[in-house]
């Protein structure tokens, strides 16, 4: 069972109907955030108990829990076939993220973040070799990761084959890539691939890309963190389609 700890992750978990067996909350906690929790929970017939917070802390494993948690199950995740759906919903051409073994569950809930901000309709993770979609990713993201629709895939490459049968086209962020990223058509449905924060795309999943783009950098570095490049691109996609 996970965690998500701190008072708006739970709230904005509540508020998308996440699956929540139970809420633990510090006896000491008072305010206009807890008492929409209380409100919501009442209403959806969840369970809470008030406890002293030094035990709402030794559950958590974390002093950083705000005075409440929230228990609830594992991130349930879709498949390809489901995020078209949520795209055809939104009568929009299909926008998706292709996390290709990203690490760090900050950079992922950062990045999920700036997908639901941006319009994306799904993400796409490997299902090894890739950080958990946890309580760290769901506090990361604003509680965005529960309501972002994702599918867990065996493989990467060959779910991008399977996207390009359906005329998505794939986008791969590569700093030695001739074209920039303000360069590419992203009104078509497109995929954009964001690499591992160290080594970038896997060979075998950058060779499969329609496009590389780059971002223009100055200051002597040579790259950006995964989460930020991530996020730039993924304006740019929502600028173009906005621009229509």
């Amino acid at each position: 069972m996970n965690l998500i700890t701190g008072r708006k992750p739970v709230l904005d978990a509540l508020k998308v109907n996440t699956p929540i067996d139970k809420l633990l909350i510090a006896q000491n906690s008072h305010g206009e955030v807890v008492d929409e929790i209380l409100k919501i929970a009442r209403q959806k017939n969840i369970p809470f108990k008030f406890t002293p917070a030094d035990q709402v802390a030794k559950t958590a494993q974390s002093p950083n829990t705000q005075g409440i948690i929230a228990f609830v199950g594992t991130k349930e995740f879709s498949d390809i076939s489901h995020l078209f759906d949520v795209a055809k919903a939104k009568n929009e051409q299909p926008f998706f993220l292709i996390f290709d073994e990203i690490e760090d569950v900050h950079n992922l809930g950062a990045l999920i973040r700036s997908a639901v901000c941006t319009g994306a309709h799904g993400g796409i993770i490997p299902k090894h070799h890739n950080a958990p979609v946890n309580e760290t990713v769901v506090k990361t993201s604003a509680g965005a990761s529960l309501q972002f629709s994702m599918a867990r895939v065996t493989n990467i490459a060959q779910t991008i084959d399977e996207l390009k049968e359906k005329g998505v086209w794939i986008v791969g962020t590569e700093m030695t890539a001739q074209k920039t990223f303000t360069e590419v058509d992203y009104t078509v449905p497109v995929a954009l691939v964001i690499g591992n924060e160290g080594k970038g795309m896997r060979r075998l999943v950058r060779d499969k890309c329609d496009f590389l783009v780059k971002i223009p950098m100055k200051g002597g570095f040579e790259s950006l963190n995964a989460s930020v490049a991530g996020a730039i691109v993924m304006y740019e996609v929502l600028r173009k389609r906005n621009a229509i």
